[in-house]
């Protein structure tokens, strides 16, 4: 019992010890996070290229297809899943590159294709994103025309219908300078406080009375201020003996 009470009050001196020593380089935690706020407003602003967003909207059912049928074998939910697989196809995508003339491959503008549903619809949604916003709307209406005949041809039924045409973005999605900043700020605070608590407990070296008390188990006897310049002082003169040893012993 009275270990664990001994290591408790260790750890809380401990604690106020780092608390201390953060708060003594306060200035330096906020200039370092300053500079990662600074790094990264440029990164964000300056740097990455701003990506623009394009959706267009496809409904699935057909007039051939029954509420009758649906709820038989329950079709609205597997048609949707099995669209948003054909929509990424290979023969989709290339068809798109080729009708568009895009400088890209297949791996390239899937990574810029994202399809999803909205829950409880039967409605697709076929989000483009390019750096480029008018070529993000035109990819975007040209996936929606390309993908509703191979859809007809491979399902062997009528072509699913547009609901919404994509539109022009005026505002990129990313990058989100504000949350960037942010981010920056507080990486910048976490590394240099980081880096002050491991400096402070690489820190052996004993400096004041307190410390002789809790790390040699001593009782100081007597204390010898020294004033302002005199360990200066003393470290040049002590240079000064080195130097002149090693001129004599090269004379000699």
């Amino acid at each position: 019992m009275q270990e664990e009470q001994h290591y408790s009050d260790e750890l809380e001196i401990d604690l106020k010890e780092i608390f201390l020593v953060l708060r003594a380089k306060i200035v330096v935690i906020i200039v370092t996070a300053l500079i990662g706020a600074i790094a990264a407003g440029i990164f964000s602003f300056f740097i990455v290229e701003p990506m623009y967003s394009s959706t267009s909207k496809v409904y699935i059912l057909t007039q051939s297809t029954s509420i009758t049928s649906l709820a038989d074998i329950q079709l609205g939910s597997s048609l949707t899943s099995d669209y948003m697989e054909l929509i990424k196809s290979r023969p989709v995508v290339e068809k798109v590159i080729k009708n568009l003339d895009l400088d890209m491959n297949y791996e390239e503008l899937l990574g810029e294709l994202t399809v999803e549903t909205p829950t409880d619809t039967r409605i697709l949604k076929i989000i483009v994103k390019d750096h480029d916003p008018r070529m993000a709307m035109v990819i975007a209406d040209e996936f929606a025309s390309v993908s509703r005949k191979q859809i007809s041809e491979i399902m062997k039924t009528e072509e699913p219908s547009i609901v919404e045409k994509a539109h022009l973005a005026d505002q990129p999605v990313s990058p989100n300078k504000k949350m960037n900043i942010l981010i920056g700020f507080l990486l910048g605070a976490f590394l240099s406080m980081l880096v002050i608590i491991v400096l402070h407990l690489m820190d052996d070296t004993i400096k004041t009375q307190d410390d002789v008390e809790k790390y040699l188990k001593l009782n100081t006897l007597a204390v010898i201020p020294m004033k302002a310049g005199e360990e200066k002082q003393k470290r040049a003169r002590h240079r000064k003996q080195n130097k002149n040893v090693k001129r004599r012993g090269g004379k000699a």
